[in-house]
């Protein structure tokens, strides 16, 4: 049974989180992250890109925020590799800067996914649908369809076994400021088989809370810091040991 779940995963390119998540993210489902701004996602998706396409398999990096930046990139391959070009000819970007055109991405990848590809990922899935919104009045339709993107990543994971990396944006109710909501609601938190809370701290360290998954009980933390190679532990966390 051990063989059969290692092999279910792969690695968060993070020794940290892959302890956390007892091997990695999960290949045949949606992993969704998210978290205020700078509190990590974007760190946490390169290092998973980075650590598939050094070992040879394509990433599709749907980079919707215009937030990939090739220095940082850099900066996390230089504690693996010296020739980041290398890893970087394995990343294939997707930059679509309408919801329309984000749903366009989705539908296309459907058709050509293959087993040479070992990982998607999304950051984020909320800044074009909150984009929508603003523009269009009618909120149901909107919301359908980033359900029908939703299901399309889901299923790509499912039938294809190609883990799809998610990151999204929180807001905080007026009426109750310490409640944290992700962007798009129930559509993620049912569509996504894990949630992983990002948390910035006084300190300046971050949070990683595993607050849903499938096959591992009860809620994961880790704190961590981010420095130019990636992440690094921070402390030790309340109910886990850090290594």
């Amino acid at each position: 049974m051990e063989d059969v779940k290692l092999s279910n995963n792969i690695s968060t390119g993070s020794k940290l989180l892959d302890t956390m998540l007892d091997g990695g993210y999960e290949k045949d489902i949606i992993t969704t992250i998210y978290g205020p701004a700078g509190s990590g996602k974007t760190i946490l998706c390169l290092l998973c890109s980075v650590e598939v396409a050094r070992n040879g398999k394509k990433v599709v990096y749907v980079d919707s925020e215009g937030g990939f930046s090739l220095e940082r990139f850099r900066q996390v391959c230089s504690g693996i590799s010296h020739d980041y070009k290398k890893i970087l000819d394995n990343i294939i970007f997707l930059r679509p800067t309408s919801f329309s055109e984000q749903k366009k991405s989705f539908e296309k990848l459907r058709g050509i996914v293959n087993d040479r590809i070992g990982l998607i990922a999304v950051d984020t899935i909320a800044m074009l649908y909150r984009l929508e919104l603003g523009r269009n009045d009618d909120i149901h339709e909107v919301n359908l369809e980033l359900g029908k993107q939703i299901s399309w990543l889901t299923e790509i994971a499912r039938k294809k076994q190609i883990p799809v990396l998610i990151t999204n944006q929180v807001y905080t109710d007026f009426d109750d400021r310490d409640k944290v909501n992700i962007v798009g609601g129930d559509i993620l938190k049912y569509g996504s088989k894990c949630l992983i809370e990002l948390q910035t701290t006084p300190n300046n360290n971050r949070r990683a809370i595993l607050r849903k998954h499938r096959s591992i009980g009860g809620e994961k933390e880790v704190l961590f810091k981010i420095v130019d190679s990636g992440i690094i532990a921070a402390a030790e966390s309340r109910g886990f040991k850090l290594f």
